[in-house]
C-alpha cells in the first residue's frame, strides 16, 4: 500500500508538471484548475472514444491516432484512463484477446503519447513523463475459460477484470432477476487473480455475487464505476449502501459513473446529482473510498441531442473533469480530500492489489 509519506512526495513532484491549456480552464477557478493540474487524475472508466469504429481503426491502424487526439486527451484533465468494454457475444475469449492486442499494438507504435500502466511505478511516473496512462481491462471475465486464462491474460497486460456483465459461470449480473451468488468457479477464479494482482471489480454484478466477491477476496475490491442505490433506488445497477460499506472495510474504492440513469430520475439531472453521489459514500463510508468512473468520453454520449437520455444536463464533456472539481470546491471540500477522489484513492488501492 502506498503510505501517507508516498502520497505526499507524489503531489509534491507532480507540483512541476505543465498546465493545462487555457481553452479548458476557462471559467474554472484558479483553485479548481489547479487541482486538477497537479493531480494523477484516474478515470476508472474512463473512455478515448465510445466511437467504437474509430478505436478499431486506432488499435489496428495506430498511425491514424494523431498528436491532436493525444492532445485532446491531455486537454482533459485525466491522466489515467480504464477504457475497458464487455464482449458478450460470440467467441468472448477471441474478442477479448483481440481488444488487448489492439490496445498493447496502439501504445507500443507511440510510447511518446502513452503508458501501459502495469503496476504502482507506473502510477507515480505518468504524470511526470507527460503522458497518457492506459490501464487495460475487461468488463466482463467469461473469456476467462480456465483460471489458467487469468495468467495469461495478466501477462498480456489485463490489470483490472469486472467479474460480470450478465450472468456467466462465475456468478450473476446485475439484471439478473434471480440475485445468484458467486459460483465454485467464481470463487476460483478471485482466488487466482488475488495470487496473480489482477484487480476485481464488481460493477455490473448481481448484490449477492458483489458481497460474495468482497468478503472471499483477499485483497480490496473496487466498483470502477456505478452510483449508490440509496440516491437512484430503481437501479439494480447501483450499488446498495451494504455493498459500499463492505467494499470500503475491505479497502476497496468506488468510481462515480456520470450515466444519467446511474446519477437521477427524472429531470433535470446535473452535475450536483453527481456530486451528491461522491457526499453519498464519502458519508457512509469514508472520503477514501470514493473515485470517478465517469464511464463516457469527451463528446458525451448523446451527441448533442436536444433530450438529455445518458449525459447530464449542462456537462461540457471536454472539461468535465473541471466542472466536478470545481463542483467539490464549492462543495467545501478541502484540497486533499479532492485529490484523493480525483486519483489518489484508485492510486492506493491498485497499488495494494497489483503489489501481489
Amino acid at each position: 500500500m502506498i503510505s501517507r509519506r508516498s502520497l505526499l512526495a507524489w503531489g509534491a513532484c507532480a507540483l512541476g508538471a505543465p498546465f493545462v491549456s487555457l481553452a479548458d480552464i476557462a471559467g474554472t477557478s484558479t483553485l479548481a484548475a489547479d487541482l486538477v493540474r497537479r493531480s494523477t487524475v484516474i478515470d476508472m472508466l474512463g473512455l478515448l472514444t465510445l466511437d467504437y469504429r474509430k478505436l478499431s481503426t486506432w488499435e489496428t491502424l495506430p498511425e491514424r491516432f494523431q498528436l491532436g487526439d493525444f492532445q485532446r486527451l491531455k486537454d482533459s484533465g485525466t491522466t489515467i484512463f480504464h477504457p475497458a468494454v464487455g464482449f458478450l457475444e460470440g467467441d468472448v475469449f477471441k474478442s477479448s484477446l483481440e481488444d488487448i492486442t489492439g490496445w498493447n499494438r496502439l501504445i507500443a507504435a507511440h510510447p511518446d503519447n502513452f503508458l501501459r500502466v502495469d503496476g504502482p511505478a507506473d502510477l507515480e511516473r505518468v504524470k511526470a513523463l507527460g503522458k497518457i496512462g492506459i490501464v487495460i481491462g475487461q468488463q466482463n471475465s467469461e473469456h476467462f475459460r480456465t483460471v489458467d486464462d487469468v495468467d495469461q491474460f495478466y501477462s498480456l497486460g489485463q490489470r483490472v477484470s469486472q467479474l460480470t456483465y450478465r450472468d456467466n459461470r462465475i456468478g450473476g449480473g446485475s439484471t439478473d432477476p434471480r440475485n445468484i451468488g458467486l459460483t465454485k468457479y467464481g470463487m476460483q477464479i478471485v482466488e487466482r487473480m488475488n495470487q496473480v494482482g489482477m484487480a476485481v471489480d464488481v460493477s455490473h454484478c448481481s448484490d449477492r455475487t458483489a458481497l460474495d466477491a468482497i468478503e472471499v477476496s483477499r485483497k480490496p475490491v473496487l466498483v470502477t464505476h456505478s452510483n449508490c442505490r440509496a440516491l437512484v433506488p430503481g437501479s439494480a445497477r447501483c450499488r446498495t449502501d451494504e455493498t459500499i460499506r463492505k467494499l470500503a472495510a475491505k479497502g476497496g474504492v468506488l468510481g462515480v459513473t456520470m450515466v444519467r440513469i446511474f446519477v437521477g430520475e427524472g429531470g433535470p439531472v446535473t452535475i450536483e446529482n453527481f456530486l451528491d453521489h461522491i457526499d453519498h459514500v464519502a458519508q457512509i463510508a469514508g472520503i477514501e473510498h470514493v473515485g470517478l468512473g465517469t464511464d463516457v468520453d469527451l463528446d458525451g454520449r448523446d451527441h448533442g441531442a436536444a433530450v438529455r437520455k445518458s449525459d447530464l444536463d449542462g456537462v461540457r464533456y471536454t472539461r468535465k473533469i473541471f466542472d466536478l472539481t470545481e463542483g467539490l470546491v464549492r462543495r467545501n471540500y478541502s484540497p486533499q480530500n479532492i485529490e484523493l477522489i480525483l486519483g489518489k484513492n484508485f492510486a492506493r488501492v491498485l497499488s495494494e492489489i497489483w503489489q501481489g
